[in-house]
């Protein structure tokens, strides 16, 4: 008996050392048609799959029938049918009820069409996807927000509002933006005036005359509103005639003023893509606001040069601008008076515009030509008329002027440099010594170094940000 007794312990430890082999080998008796062996079965959702076993089965159970749903085909293919997103086990017995293998069974969502579609659209894009769940997850680089956003939305098509992004703009997204403000104007104002009087000698005696006459007595007064002042009506001519008891005043009249006006602004300004920058050269000018309360408050309008704007680099050299651009200047001879304050007006050129262009690339966002005429003639009726004899009763005034306004926008991708590379305009001077400013009248003195020989540099060049 105990011989038998130890025999028989001694088959059972041979059953128990060798089951985990044998469960181990029973692992990878089940095989996705074409696809291999594998112990984890991955099935698409709302698809099938056919898997075969090595060894036939009797039984088939699986966990979570809601993720999955299975039917034997034969004692060894079994049919899998993906219901839900998720993680269950599949489980196989044979005849005599004895394990055979577990399989963990995933279903997720279907990405099969999704990656291809995603090839097409965007081939050169490194674009990982990955289901996590019921949701795809997207990572890796790509090129462009434009094209990310081309992956998004092609994976909402696919799931709906469970879409993850990991993914990572790659490229050079900073924009440098460079705005040119050239304006003329031109102003040519040309006038030709008589203005004569004839007076009696005696203080009653008879007057006539033209022109804006105070008094016709004497030479002083017969053209007192015409008569030339310190500084003013240029071009000027009194003429005095004594013809006995009558007197004879004439004034000419003859004046051309020309004028040219030049305005030249070039704000740079750099942002990080989808990001709004601002700049204002010049200042704020206190307006007065009063307050249905009774109190006046005190609100500040920005003048200058100033500009607004939000690039968005759509594609790899591609960039798109929303930009505000204006060139305001304070001017005095728009006056304002209100409670006691004088408030002056404001010339401003202004614009707002997106426009889309590459990188280098230049475009004339606004231009504007204007030309003003005007011309004005006085006389005295008939008389006036008269060929030749009529300009001596008769006055004229021509004005014209003419304004060009160009606004000429660049746009550069850029990457920041070395804070060595570039040059203050500090750099090229420092205050003087004693001995320069008391002996030798010097206001400042040139610098030395490596800061001053960079300062010394055309500027014609790349400098600050440079550009790819």
């Amino acid at each position: 008996m105990k011989a038998v007794y130890w025999i028989n312990a001694a088959l059972m430890g041979l059953v128990f050392a060798f089951a985990p082999i044998a469960r181990d080998a029973a692992a990878d008796t089940l095989r996705v048609v074409k696809k291999g062996t594998s112990s984890v079965l991955s099935v698409p959702m709302n698809r099938a799959v056919v898997v075969e076993s090595d060894e036939p089965f009797a039984e088939l159970s699986i966990a979570n029938p809601s993720i999955a749903d299975i039917s034997s085909l034969s004692d060894r293919t079994i049919y899998v049918l993906g219901k839900a997103p998720g993680l269950t086990t599949l489980t196989l017995l044979d005849a005599a009820g004895r394990l055979i293998t577990n399989v963990e069974v995933r279903v997720a969502a279907d990405v099969t069409e999704f990656k291809e579609r995603l090839r097409q659209i965007l081939p050169n894009e490194k674009i990982e996807v990955r289901t996590a769940n019921d949701g795809i997850v997207l990572s890796g680089t790509v090129s462009s927000k434009s094209r990310m956003q081309r992956a998004l939305d092609l994976a909402e098509r696919y799931a709906p509002e469970r879409v993850s992004n990991l993914m990572s703009v790659g490229g050079v997204q900073q924009v440098m933006l460079k705005v040119r403000f050239a304006e003329m104007k031109r102003s040519v104002s040309k006038s030709l005036g008589v203005s004569w009087g004839v007076s009696g000698g005696s203080p009653r005696g008879p007057t006539l005359g033209t022109g804006t006459l105070n008094n016709l007595g004497s030479l002083t007064n017969n053209l007192a509103g015409n008569i030339p002042v310190t500084n003013e009506n240029t071009g000027a001519l009194v003429v005095g005639l004594n013809a006995g008891a009558t007197q004879i005043n004439l004034l000419l009249e003859a004046l051309e003023q020309k004028g040219v006006v030049r305005t030249l602004a070039e704000p740079n300004l750099s942002a990080l893509s989808g990001q709004e920058a601002t700049f204002l050269a010049g200042g704020e000018y206190p307006i007065p606001v009063s307050q249905d309360n009774g109190v006046t408050t005190i609100e500040y309008k920005p003048f200058g040069v100033e500009m607004k704007f939000i690039p968005r680099v759509v594609d790899e050299d591609i960039i798109n601008l929303e930009m505000l651009a204006s060139v305001s200047a304070i001017d005095s001879s728009i006056t304002i008076e209100a409670n006691g304050l004088s408030i002056n007006g404001f010339t401003t050129r202004k614009t707002s515009t997106t426009v889309e262009m590459r990188d280098g690339e230049s475009f004339a966002i606004a231009g504007l030509i204007q030309d003003d005429f005007f011309d004005n003639a006085s006389q005295l009726p008939w008389i006036g008329d008269v060929p030749v004899l009529g300009a001596l009763f008769r006055s004229a005034n021509y004005q014209r002027a003419q304004t060009e306004l160009v606004i000429i926008v660049t746009a550069h991708l850029v990457t920041p440099t070395r804070g060595e590379a570039l040059a203050l305009p500090t750099d090229r001077v420092k205050p003087p010594s004693e001995e320069g400013l008391f002996l030798r009248g010097q206001v400042a003195r040139t610098a030395r170094g490596a800061a001053a020989e960079v300062a010394r540099q055309d500027f014609s060049g790349s400098y600050g940000y440079v550009m790819e």
